[in-house]
């Protein structure tokens, strides 16, 4: 039987918790790291199933891959002599995406199977596509495998506008135009902080992007990547969030450490809005229970957006905090599909929530009452652990696994803060 969680729910979560590196920076820099002519040391890297995939990946591509210590990678790429990635490993993951960019810079062909990862909706990459042809690239789409190449070996820069915001796309073109010949353009690019960070990654590795963070980036294509540096993964906003909202879910009292609150200001900014108390440092962020005399919580209209609006990461956790303000609340979702699979796990808890094309209507005050439920994707698990920790009564989340792809010592860092949670074998 797979893993499972077992949660006693019905006590605040109070303390500290270390918040690790992003997830979602450190897949998009390891396969960064195919594209250096030197070594690299990788830090803070969160322990997650999904990084330890794609260090196996970059192995069998014949890079070596060392773990320093848990959080730290030396990765030295001289010996991938091998464009093609391995199908089973590859399959397992979203991000490996990245690697079609990266092997494209390396050797001006790449092979990788099509992108597994979570299921919550049809999620094209038809602009990484459009962008390589942009820069020079044959793309072939064929049985499940992505086929790319070039006719000289060595990708063109060019002018490329996306469509649709895509954190995918911004990243994966980036990685590509890093080596291509001359000044790559993307236009309408994603502003998402791992964003930020993969090109913070890569500049200190020799290449040249400016703009990131932007809505335009430029690209001036180098000859090399000479690396023999460090780079520190950022802080997981996704993380930081899921621990805010654990706290205010159950009345708790809980500081996040090691975190950037720029990057939590819409979460932050609704949270207040529901008349939750926040308080921000330098590098630290404290829910602490109800603001002001009124002691309840304020019904809220949520919409998902790219960077910096409300992330759709967060979605999930939100929905089971709305479960306990009184009226009716509102999610919109705008960015994948099948994003609301998980409201069938949560209504088995009690829940009232009603699902209308991308739009949730949430009544609250609903007590959650313990049952078998499942994490249908990464973040779904993370939001059924919280309606664990709220409901009366045991609590199964099955599926474990899904959460063990994006949270580092999830439920060790929920011990450590109170909550009656226990891993079954």
């Amino acid at each position: 039987m797979p893993e499972r969680f077992l949660i006693d729910g019905g006590r605040p979560l109070r303390g500290r918790v270390q918040i690790s590196g992003s997830k979602n920076s450190a897949v998009a820099v390891i396969p960064a790291a195919l594209m250096l002519d030197g070594c690299c040391v990788i830090e803070n890297v969160p322990d997650i199933s999904d990084v330890r995939v794609l260090v196996e990946v970059l192995k069998k591509l014949g890079a070596t891959a060392e773990y320093k210590d848990r959080n730290t990678i030396g990765i030295d790429p001289a010996g991938v002599v091998s464009h093609t990635a391995d199908y089973e490993m590859v399959s397992r993951l979203r991000a490996s995406y990245y690697l079609i960019g990266s092997l494209l810079a390396r050797f001006g062909k790449a092979e990788v199977e099509f992108p597994g990862g979570c299921d919550f909706g049809f999620r094209p990459i038809d602009q990484h596509i459009k962008g390589f042809k942009a820069m020079g690239a044959d793309i072939e789409v064929k049985g499940g495998l992505i086929r790319a190449g070039t006719t000289n070996g060595k990708l063109k820069g060019a002018q490329i506008y996306l469509d649709v915001v895509s954190v995918g796309a911004t990243i994966n073109l980036m990685l590509a135009a890093v080596k291509a010949q001359g000044m790559t353009i993307i236009e309408n690019a994603a502003k998402e902080p791992h964003v930020v960070d993969t090109a913070n990654f890569l500049n200190a590795m020799g290449a040249d992007i400016k703009g990131a963070g932007t809505d335009t980036i430029k690209i001036r294509g180098v000859e090399k990547l000479p690396a023999g540096t460090a780079h520190c993964i950022i802080p997981d906003m996704i993380e930081t969030g899921t621990f805010m909202i654990a706290a205010a879910a159950t009345n708790g009292d809980v500081t996040a450490e090691s975190v950037i609150p720029k990057h939590m200001d819409s979460l932050t900014a609704k949270l207040r809005e529901m008349n939750i108390n926040v308080v921000e440092g330098d590098d630290w962020i404290r829910v602490a229970g109800f603001a002001g005399e009124e002691k309840c919580l304020s019904k809220v209209s949520i919409k998902t957006l790219p960077y910096p609006g409300f992330p759709t990461d967060l979605h999930p956790q939100m929905t089971v905090l709305l479960c306990g303000v009184e009226g009716l609340s509102t999610i919109t979702e705008n960015i994948w599909d099948l994003r609301f699979q998980y409201v069938d796990e949560l209504k088995r808890m009690g829940a009232k929530v009603r699902v209308e094309g991308r739009m949730a209507f949430v009544e609250g005050i609903t007590p959650l009452s313990g049952a078998n439920v499942r994490a249908v994707d990464l973040r779904a698990g993370a939001s059924m652990v919280i309606a664990g920790l709220v409901a009366s009564g045991p609590t199964f989340v099955h599926n474990a696994s899904y959460i063990d792809r994006g949270y580092e010592d999830f439920e060790k860092k929920l011990k450590a803060l109170g909550a009656d949670i226990s891993r079954l074998e």
